[in-house]
């Protein structure tokens, strides 16, 4: 099964509505400077008011992982995902606590050999390439590269995916998982519920085929 991950997660009407739809991670985006930042005490509300098997994941970049671990804790938080410059040894140390999805900006010559240096992150989280800005741009990722890294890895694909071309990425690539903020909004921060359901019902339609 695909995973599916709606990321960028604000409010408890969104958070619910992703589940309801069959989303089957959250993600909460701790990021300063992200448009979908939240605080940990709003995170902890949400988290609140969701079911105990919702699972949800927080986005970092360049955050220490001792400081990460505990923010996870707190809010029993699934995995972390870390969006920035962090090492294998950071990345070794946080995976020591749990699941770490280490994301990369990925162009057409990404070297998939860099993935063999982080052996101790769960998943790899291909985003698109842009100048400056950490994840959620909105633009597409070079899908040829991802469909070669899942071969053998568990990749989820971000950047750029929408109602539109998703099924297109599932039947491509073949990743581990899907992550989607900006194709399911109707501005930063703020889903879109309708897109959000038909979002998981093309990626659900794509695996049955």
């Amino acid at each position: 099964m695909v995973r599916v991950k709606i990321c960028g997660i604000t409010n408890a009407a969104d958070a619910l509505a992703a589940i309801d739809a069959g989303a089957n991670l959250l993600g909460f985006n701790f990021y300063a400077k992200s448009p979908r930042y939240i605080s940990e005490a709003d995170a902890a509300e949400i988290r609140s008011q969701l079911p105990k098997k919702a699972k949800a994941v927080g986005i970092f970049v360049n955050t220490a992982p001792a400081e990460v671990a505990a923010l996870c804790k707190s809010l029993k938080l699934h995995a972390a995902q870390l969006h920035g410059d962090e090492t294998p040894e950071e990345v070794a140390e946080l995976a020591s606590s749990l699941p770490v999805y280490k994301a990369f900006r990925v162009e057409p010559d990404f070297p998939l050999v860099t993935l063999d240096e982080y052996p101790d992150a769960y998943a790899f989280l291909f985003d698109a390439a842009h100048t400056g800005q950490y994840g959620g741009t909105g633009h597409t990722t070079d899908w040829d590269v991802a469909r070669r890294a899942a071969v053998g890895r568990r990749i989820i694909l971000a950047g750029g995916l929408k109602v539109e071309n998703v099924a297109a990425a599932v039947r491509i690539v073949r990743p581990y998982g899907i992550d989607v903020a900006s194709g399911v909004e109707s501005k930063p921060g703020k889903k879109d519920h309708g897109l959000l359901r038909e979002f998981v019902e093309e990626v659900r339609r794509a695996e049955r085929k």
